[in-house]
């Protein structure tokens, strides 16, 4: 009679149960969008370049069992000699279903995969609002957000290893 131990290859779960880590993009959506315009007409006879001013901030916090809300948000300005021709401020959205991930695991997929997978969608929203504005289509060059995230932890790393000061 042969052996009935089965080994791990053989092992199925009932009904097709899935118990493996799986992270699935639910939803993506315009949380907040703003374009101002505050010199125009003026602005359209400028004849200057304009400095870009971009700053991001990533954010995420759980809405639901398993359900976790990924946001982009993005600041920007235009700014001639002249005046201000531009501000942008978005903040794009997406939720993430989470099932059978370990907690550590699940900060740094919604802080820095997330944000990848986001940022295509509201770099086009941003293109499409200043070109509506007006203006040449702003096109903001790819973010390695995992580089971003490994870094800011190890400045938080870094930060918490200094000693406090002297007693």
């Amino acid at each position: 009679m042969a052996d009935d131990a089965q080994t791990p290859e053989t092992v199925t779960q009932p009904n097709g149960m899935d118990n493996g880590p799986a992270i699935g993009l639910i939803s993506q959506y315009v949380k907040d969008l703003s374009f101002e315009n505050p010199n125009s007409p003026a602005c359209y006879q400028w004849q200057s370049q304009p400095q870009i001013d971009v700053q991001f901030n990533i954010g995420s916090n759980p809405v639901g069992d398993g359900v976790y809300e990924s946001a982009i948000k993005v600041d920007i300005s235009a700014t001639h000699p002249e005046g201000q021709s531009f501000v942008v401020d978005l903040t794009y959205a997406g939720l993430f279903g989470v099932r059978n991930v370990p907690e550590d695991q699940i900060q740094a997929f919604m802080l820095a995969e997330a944000p990848r997978i986001l940022f295509p969608f509201a770099r086009r929203v941003i293109a499409d609002a200043v070109r509506d504005g007006g203006f040449m289509p702003l096109l903001l060059e790819p973010i390695d957000f995992h580089g971003l995230y490994v870094s800011q932890q190890e400045q938080a790393l870094a930060a918490s290893a200094e000693p406090a000061g002297n007693a």
